[in-house]
């Protein structure tokens, strides 16, 4: 029987990645987790190994390689292990790990290939975060969904569950448009596309409380720049293949 594996892109989050893990895997027992560091010491390597949980793992990479590319490495990494479905999520708390089961649980129920945990629903609730950052997100997302179609509220939210199928297809088509953030929304309309269903729940988004963020507004930007690439080229490859229905998760 496969298990659900978590991947977590980390840069320079020693200070929060080992309780997160042990909050992680209390959601959601027998969970497998994937740490993707990049960051320019071993801090949060050491967090991670000192728990010395069986089932847990760190790779650290030497450089910045870019949220979007550890997400993949680690999706990739995680199939190789049998895992499925494949759930990801930030390394700084905001997204709530007691959230996990109830992602896993909704993606399977209702038979997605592709379940967000959505900051942009009725119930859903965004804590701390600074107006300028919260009006640039809320301005990136409905430029996104009227440049790219796919009906969601939120593209750019990285508290995720993907279907084993979903994942492989995400594997096998996507990092072609950047490294970063902008790998959110490639993935999004590379599985919708293809004809994956998706969903969105409502989560709690909570802004970082300690660390350091290894968001910029710079890459933000390039990532808004980003969505017509994605509509000129990713979709539209994309839409040349035959559609296919996919009404179960793995």
């Amino acid at each position: 029987m496969s298990v659900p594996g978590l991947v977590i892109p980390s840069f320079r989050e020693h200070e929060n990645i080992a309780e997160l893990i042990v909050r992680a895997r209390a959601a959601l027992p027998g969970l497998r987790v994937l740490v993707v560091d990049d960051s320019p010491d071993l801090a949060t390597v050491r967090a991670v190994e000192d728990l010395g949980l069986e089932g847990v793992r760190v790779l650290h990479r030497e450089g910045k390689g870019g949220r979007g590319s550890a997400v993949l490495r680690g999706i990739r990494e995680l199939l190789r292990e049998g895992c499925a479905p494949v759930l990801e999520m930030d390394a700084d708390f905001s997204h709530p790990p007691d959230e996990l089961a109830e992602l896993e649980r909704g993606l399977r129920e209702r038979g997605l290939g592709l379940l967000i945990g959505s900051r942009y629903l009725p119930e859903s609730r965004i804590e701390n975060w600074p107006l300028a950052r919260l009006l640039f997100s809320r301005f990136s997302n409905r430029l996104a969904r009227l440049t790219l179609g796919v009906p969601v509220a939120d593209y750019t939210n990285g508290y995720r569950a993907y279907s084993r199928e979903a994942a492989e297809c995400v594997a096998e088509t996507c990092g072609r448009m950047g490294s970063g953030f902008i790998a959110l929304s490639e993935i999004l309309v590379n599985l919708h596309a293809r004809g994956y269903r998706i969903g969105e729940t409502p989560t709690v988004f909570v802004n970082r409380l300690r660390g350091e963020s290894a968001v910029n507004l710079g890459e933000l930007w390039t990532a808004a720049a980003g969505l017509l690439r994605i509509f000129l080229s990713v979709r539209v490859r994309a839409l040349r293949a035959p559609p296919r229905d996919h009404r179960a998760p793995g």
